[in-house]
């Protein structure tokens, strides 16, 4: 083997001025939303555990490095090739991009990072992650371009897109004031990754294969089972026990890799946590943190709490309590991927990659709980939470993880191991502190809010459709997987001049144009097809789609009785439009709020 070279590098030495190619054969870009969030959150908690608003610029060097992990890279040809660690490159590299985009109309100080963005050499410009297939999705998301990722048939930039929309998404709230650039000086010069460079492919690949294969440690999992196994002295409660943790392990590896530790992080969130971290430099982890990572450990430092005392304790934790939560999240978990009638709300909040979801969910639940009570309390809870998602977007309130983390900690205790008309009193209690639904009227799409803007369209064309006795899916208006999904559709194209007459400025008209009242879900061909139309054009179009289209055209009030009835029935303003003016699109906005305060009401509560 050929000399290899290992080094700790910060971002900064990584990306400024240099140059990584990925070979053909793995160059797919694969991480999903949960890998972005867990990346945003960790780097934020990192950066947040050090940062004062007192401080100056240069007290940053001092701030604790953050361990990003590690990259092989093999060179040759004069280039540096990526054989590991690519997915976090490229995700470090639209991290980037965003904060340089987030940067630009800011009056305060900037860091410079287009340099680790992209180089020039030879008078050529390109990006420091290069990759030909991908350069123009970059570009038009480095210069905020309009592109159509979704169309795209290279399944990396499909990713990207998503990706990018995930981090404009999940990026804190608390790091986009005055923090923004003691974020970026750390991130650069305090975020390490340990390069391992061999000379040529061959090495390189046996480096990452020992790397992968070989010294395998056990986990967490691993070695909680080891301490509860051990504690059971009867050697045939041993050997049953044990063969129900094999069993469900493996059913929660199958869910997914990392499953079986998502697991244990929310079951101990959800039924034993008793304190959670203050937010500040020096404060330490508490329950809720250390049984993210840590829960085997944590189990031994809080065998009295967990009601560990003698062997037949141990056995029931695991054939008792380990079987009914594992059980039920598995059952959570399944619902929360396929669209499930009467659990339906676990199918919305994953949809919205609600992740504190699952602890709440697991928190009122008892072993005790028949299936059916079990059922009736996840729908109960994943409604307030649906309920909590919509409210919190229509009023412009971030959803951020870290920033609503201890809110939704006090949740999960307030709803412990609740009987379920206590559960209904509580929930239909603060469920009625936080509903403003009345804000749809004055919610609009901006660049950051179309995936929210995107879900309330969708309920609220799929709630008419049910309520019309229309056979009607959910999933289909929100997929991304279909080959003609459905788009956000303006009912006014983008031509000011049209409607000059009713507004003074172009500014005016996009705020209009952008209103709720003014959107529609229409399929990719459709909306693309028909975007700069006049409106009497579009609305022909309309009466061919969705029931939500539909009533803007004349047709759908005649022999059109399911909807008729529900009209009559819920005394909704609806009504066809031949034109679609200033004062009817604020009219169809009200009818949107209507629909809203039928689908999210508090006396929904009561029926679970």
């Amino acid at each position: 083997m050929s000399d290899i070279q290992a080094r700790s590098k910060s971002i900064y030495d990584t990306l400024n001025n240099q140059k990584y190619e990925i070979d053909y054969y793995q160059r797919e870009y694969r991480w999903e939303t949960k890998q972005i969030r867990e990346l945003l959150e960790d780097l934020t908690d990192k950066f947040l555990d050090n940062y004062d608003p007192n401080h100056e610029p240069s007290e940053v060097e001092k701030y604790e490095n953050y361990f990003l992990g590690s990259v092989v890279i093999s060179k040759k040809d004069g280039k540096k090739y990526i054989i590991d660690g690519q997915q976090r490159l490229t995700s470090i590299s639209l991290l980037l991009i965003f904060l340089h985009n987030l940067q630009k109309n800011r009056n305060q100080r900037k860091v410079n990072i287009s340099e680790l963005i992209f180089s020039e050499k030879f008078g050529v410009k390109s990006f420091n992650m290069n990759v030909e297939d991908r350069t123009p999705c970059m570009n038009a998301l480095y210069n905020e371009q309009q592109f159509d990722f979704e169309g795209s048939q290279i399944e990396s930039v499909r990713t990207i897109g998503a990706r990018y929309e995930d981090i404009k998404q999940l990026f804190s709230d608390e790091l986009q004031g005055d923090a923004l650039p003691y974020f970026i000086d750390w991130l650069l010069h305090k975020v390490m990754l340990v390069h391992i460079e061999a000379d040529n492919d061959e090495d390189a690949y046996t480096i990452f294969e020992t790397m992968n294969d070989r010294g395998l440690s056990l986990n967490p999992t691993d070695m909680l089972k080891g301490y509860l196994l051990a504690n059971i002295k009867d050697e045939r409660a041993k050997e049953k026990a044990n063969s129900l943790w094999k069993k469900r392990i493996l059913e929660l590896i199958e869910k997914g890799k990392n499953e079986e530790v998502d697991f244990f992080k929310h079951w101990y969130r959800a039924k034993y946590a008793q304190s959670i971290r203050e937010r500040g430099r020096g404060k330490e982890n508490k329950d809720f943190e250390k049984v993210a990572t840590a829960y085997h450990k944590w189990t031994r430092d809080n065998k009295e709490l967990l009601n560990l005392q003698k062997s037949q304790d141990f056995e029931e934790f695991i054939t008792k309590h380990f079987d009914f939560y594992s059980k039920q999240y598995l059952h959570i978990l399944k619902a929360a991927a396929l669209y499930t009638k009467g659990l339906e709300y676990l199918y919305y909040n994953s949809h919205n990659n609600f992740t504190h979801q699952y602890h709440l969910l697991l928190a009122p639940l008892k072993v005790t709980d028949s299936q059916d009570i079990v059922n009736r309390k996840l729908n109960l809870v994943s409604f307030y939470i649906d309920m909590m998602i919509v409210n919190r977007f229509i009023s412009f309130t971030t959803l951020n993880y870290s920033a609503i983390a201890y809110t939704m900690y006090n949740l999960t205790k307030d709803i412990r191991d609740k009987d379920l008309d206590e559960l209904k009193i509580i929930l239909k209690s603060k469920a009625k502190e936080i509903n403003k639904i009345e804000k749809v009227k004055t919610f609009y799409l901006h660049q950051q809010n179309k995936k929210y803007v995107h879900y309330l369209l969708a309920r609220i064309t799929h709630h008419l459709e049910i309520e019309s006795g229309i056979d009607s899916k959910f999933e289909s208006y929100v997929t991304k997987e279909s080959k003609n999904p459905f788009q956000i559709e303006h009912i006014w194209a983008n031509k000011f001049q049209r409607f000059a007459s009713q507004f003074q400025t172009e500014t005016e008209f996009q705020n209009h144009r952008n209103h709720v009242g003014g959107l529609l879900l229409l399929p990719k061909d459709i909306n693309q097809s028909y975007g700069d139309k006049d409106y009497p054009v579009k609305v022909s179009k309309y009466y061919g789609q969705n029931l939500l289209a539909k009533s803007l055209h004349t047709n759908c009030y005649q022999n059109n009785p399911g909807f008729l009835n529900y009209k009559n029935n819920s005394q909704l303003p609806f009504k066809a439009y031949s034109t679609f003016d200033k004062d009817d699109l604020e009219e169809r906005t009200a009818l949107y709020e209507k629909i809203s305060e039928q689908i999210w009401n508090t006396d929904i509560i009561d029926n679970f």
